[in-house]
């Protein structure tokens, strides 16, 4: 399988549009966004699967039906062993249907505050996929292991990343900067992954 001529990235969310293109800045395609092209009729998906990989595949494939190109999508989460996975494939939603980054931060924060520093052991899991218009598809996951801090520490990145700390890292995922965060993130091993797998067609 060639790399086809454009892809859709089937997200609303400016935060992950610019890093899903920073990190496939290689890829030798042109993006179509909603901001590139507001104009298309970008569908409303809701996420309605119990796993990343059929989430993934509903913003993929609704998109890409709708548009009628191929299209990109990935769905993520923190799984925090102390919560027996949780929040998992519900990390966005976490604090509620609708709550904001800050919210769901909030709550990951009150879950695991009883919990000592050697049971904060954690992993941000990605699962990118790409839908043809024809019905192809393809996927590739991506982890990044960790342990979750007591305290947010650094102001990059987005989501739970002021409290999860790389294994390996003295930092938090939000106080690396974008290159070293891609070069280790759950998305950027997910997504290089997902092109290699591309090549390898």
């Amino acid at each position: 399988m060639s790399f086809p001529e454009r892809i859709a990235i089937a997200s609303r969310n400016p935060h992950k549009l610019r890093e899903i293109t920073r990190i496939c800045a290689d890829w030798p395609i042109e993006w179509i966004t909603v901001e590139t092209d507001p104009s298309l009729p970008w569908p409303d998906v809701e996420e309605t699967g119990d796993t990343y990989l059929e989430n993934a595949l509903l913003k993929a494939k609704g998109v890409s039906s709708a548009i009628a190109v191929p299209a990109l999508a990935d769905d993520s989460g923190i799984e925090v062993d102390a919560l027996g996975g949780a929040p998992g494939a519900r990390s966005a939603r976490y604090a509620g249907p609708t709550a904001s980054d800050e919210e769901n931060l909030v709550q990951l924060m009150r879950a695991v505050a009883g919990v000592p520093g050697g049971g904060r052991t954690a992993r941000y899991r990605c699962l990118a996929a790409l839908a043809f218009p024809d019905g192809t598809e393809r996927h590739a996951e991506g982890v990044c292991e960790g342990t979750l801090t007591s305290k947010r520490r650094g102001s990059g990145g987005f989501g739970y990343d002021p409290i999860f700390q790389p294994a390996g890292w003295d930092n938090t995922m939000a106080e690396l900067e974008p290159a070293e965060k891609d070069r280790i993130s759950h998305r950027g091993r997910a997504f290089r992954a997902l092109r290699d797998l591309i090549h390898q067609d």
